[in-house]
């Protein structure tokens, strides 16, 4: 009779709990670089796994299978031009409490180290007198209801220009 008790009292206590209260609008955090350097390249030589955390309180995240829509931007630094677009994986509305929230994981391939023009050193060519590019990113995402979330900055991942 006392486990009885127990148990619904358990539940009454399960019952109780709200679900999170997060904005429609997304946030977005950055998390890390699964490395702080990869080589320079444009056929996909190197690669870093980019980790970002997001919420979203209507949990409409994602798109589904047939719409080509890309919905993940990253703007690179140097440049404030795109760097990449992604489309992420379409996340179901279920329950009366939508707010999802998660881990997105990225695989980000080389790109080619910028040089000061006056230099007359083309992107992607070796150079012995820039060894190294720093690589920022901007990144941002919309849900299905075209809320834009909040731009967040990367950490520095060194580019090897050698």
């Amino acid at each position: 009779m006392r486990f009885f008790f127990i148990v619904i009292l358990i539940l009454k206590m399960a019952s109780c709990v709200r679900p999170p209260d997060y904005s429609d609008v997304p946030l977005l955090e950055f998390r890390s670089f699964s490395k702080l350097m990869m080589n320079q390249g444009v056929f996909e030589e190197d690669s870093v796994i980019l980790t970002l955390y997001f919420t979203d309180g209507n949990g409409d995240f994602g798109n589904a299978g047939q719409d080509i829509e890309k919905n993940i931007f990253i703007l690179d630094k140097r440049t404030n031009e795109t760097f990449r677009e992604y489309k992420a994986p379409f996340v179901p509305v279920e329950g009366a409490g939508n707010g999802i929230s998660g881990t997105i994981s990225i695989k980000i391939y080389s790109t080619c180290c910028i040089f000061p023009p006056v230099t007359g050193i083309f992107p992607c060519e070796k150079s012995d007198e820039f060894p190294f590019n720093d690589l920022t990113l901007d990144v941002f995402l919309k849900d299905r209801a075209g809320n834009q979330s909040n731009t967040v900055t990367t950490s520095v991942l060194k580019l090897n220009c050698n």
